[in-house]
């Protein structure tokens, strides 16, 4: 079995309506969603174990009450799972976050919970302890074939990011996996929604985000596209 170094916890990011795969998601939430014959949960805490990450707090909201109801401590998967819950209103990606931090330490990673990533999480780890800086995002060179580029990146430094502004020089992508650390995040207004990637482009802007360069593939459950992708992947 292989040997891993201490490792941060991770944030799953779980709380969207997933509107994109409707109707199934109007019944149970995108995390439960089946994949390969099994809950897409499972497959996602299965590659983090693999990566030597064992403790995950989950960030739900829509019909989040599943998730705890089906996994509880997450013991039966040999994990430690926390919950950090919404409330009565939607919290959005860094709203959720936010509220998440007294289960987190100092650092920790974030991932979104309909990304699959299957790539090593230990050296992104220590690329982070080695940047100094607040947060690290990695990035893949997508040229925009798998969804649209959003990342200038270069001599290892976000250079930009913007998902909403094009730019002709963004040739690489936010993978979806990302190391912050507490003191970043608490700027986040506290039990208010907001977008993780604003503050994202905050730590861009104060050279305080460093880059990672992934060269394995995302793939994801964000849409009937992606699901069928990623089935027939992983069966």
């Amino acid at each position: 079995m292989t040997e891993f170094p201490p490792s941060f916890p991770v944030a799953i990011l779980a709380g969207g309506l997933a509107t994109r795969l409707k109707p199934v998601t109007e019944r149970i939430p995108k995390a439960l969603v089946e994949v390969a014959g099994r809950p897409f949960l499972e497959h996602q805490i299965e590659l983090l174990k693999r990566n030597g990450i064992t403790k995950l707090v989950l960030c739900v909201g829509h019909l989040g009450h599943m998730i705890r109801e089906m996994y509880g401590d997450g013991s039966g998967l040999g994990v430690e799972i926390l919950y950090s819950e919404d409330g009565d209103r939607l919290l959005g990606t860094g709203g959720a976050l936010r509220k998440a931090l007294p289960l987190l330490g100092e650092s920790f990673f974030v991932l979104y919970g309909d990304s699959y990533l299957p790539i090593p999480y230990q050296p992104v780890a220590q690329a982070f302890i080695n940047s100094g800086k607040e947060g690290l995002m990695t990035v893949y060179q997508n040229e925009g074939q798998w969804d649209t580029s959003n990342v200038i990146y270069a001599d290892d430094h976000i250079v930009l990011y913007d998902k909403h502004t094009r730019d002709p020089r963004m040739r690489h992508i936010d993978y979806g996996l990302s190391v912050l650390s507490a003191r970043a995040v608490s700027r986040l207004p506290e039990n208010e929604p907001s977008d993780l990637a604003n503050l994202l482009i905050e730590l861009v802007a104060k050279n305080e985000l460093a880059g990672y360069e992934v060269t394995q593939r995302f793939y994801e459950i964000g849409s009937h596209a992606g699901l069928a992708e990623l089935n027939a992947l992983l069966s």
